[in-house]
């Protein structure tokens, strides 16, 4: 029997939980929660990625209401993924298109290796799914490997697969691809870009260049800028998030590769610094498991606890 998304959610989130989940346990077991154990639960949480501001936030909020009880670690767990939930709920917006813009432009971005290719056609396939007509743009032309991926994808989906010859110009292939899609009413036109953080100015150069030139066709696009980030990279992640709004307005995020990180916490402390919304997680590699984000899924997903 398939998995529930619960279920690949909390499967995916594991290596996270045990770690947090494990260090709850052992700080917690029927013990009164006094300095010495908020002081361990601080250290933990902020071992698990949720960072130091979340960590705090959520000790001030257990000393002023549980302080000095004895408690379980079930307790603490309860109480622990409802103040995660709380800090998540704002953030928790699933990605819909704008049925004005047609094509609906969504320049996705990030370091290379984070899973720009593989979530651009997985979301080409959900929304391919539910009728909208999707195209894709290979705009990391530098790299053989991402357009190629690309148009497997393509053929996956059954999605057009907009791609020019090696090194060719991201921002004139943008532009094409924008007419195109304008021309054979597309509803979603996802455009693939490099992520060379090593050279950072040259990347800003270019992803400006791609928003300036489609800009000539239409002065709305890109309508969603996507940062996809990579859940393993830990506290890496927020300098990311730092580095690729200076070059574009990013407008949200989707976390990748939760599944083989033991760093889920970092979508919380994510969440607490930018407040950007996450469209979607990624816990596995078949299509079905980038999904839309649920702040109550994930929260209990990471102090292991049942689905609600």
């Amino acid at each position: 029997m398939a998995l529930g998304f619960f279920s690949r959610l909390k499967q995916g989130l594991s290596r996270s939980t045990q770690k947090l989940g494990g260090g709850l346990t052992s700080v917690f077991t029927k013990r009164k929660l006094d300095e010495e154990a908020l002081e361990e639960l601080e250290e933990l949480l902020i071992t698990a990625d949720l960072g130091p501001h979340v960590a705090e936030r959520i000790i001030e909020s257990f000393r002023s209401s549980r302080f000095g009880t004895e408690v379980t670690d079930e307790e603490i767990r309860s109480a622990l993924a409802e103040e995660i939930a709380q800090i998540l709920e704002p953030v928790a917006v699933p990605f819909e298109p704008d049925p004005t813009h047609k094509p609906h432009v969504v320049l996705v971005v990030g370091v290379n290796g984070t899973g720009k290719t593989t979530t651009i056609g997985k979301m080409a396939r959900f929304f391919t799914q539910e009728g909208k007509k999707v195209m894709m743009v290979a705009g990391d032309t530098f790299r053989a490997a991402a357009v190629e991926q690309l148009q497997v994808w393509g053929e996956r989906t059954g999605c057009p697969v907009i791609a020019g010859p090696p090194n060719c110009d991201a921002a004139g292939l943008a532009f094409e691809a924008l007419k195109r899609g304008k021309a054979e009413g597309a509803d979603l036109l996802f455009i693939d870009t490099a992520g060379r953080l090593h050279n950072k100015g040259a990347l800003m150069e270019e992803l400006a260049k791609v928003i300036r030139v489609m800009r000539k066709f239409d002065e709305t696009a890109p309508h969603t800028v996507l940062l996809v980030l990579d859940a393993t990279t830990g506290q890496n992640a927020m300098e990311q998030v730092r580095v690729f709004r200076e070059l574009v307005n990013v407008t949200g995020l989707v976390v990748t590769k939760l599944d083989g990180s033991a760093r889920g916490g970092i979508v919380v402390a994510l969440a607490d610094s930018f407040g950007l919304p996450v469209h979607a997680v990624g816990v596995g590699e078949q299509a079905e498991d980038l999904r839309p984000f649920s702040a109550q899924d994930y929260a209990r997903g990471l102090v292991g606890l049942p689905e609600a």
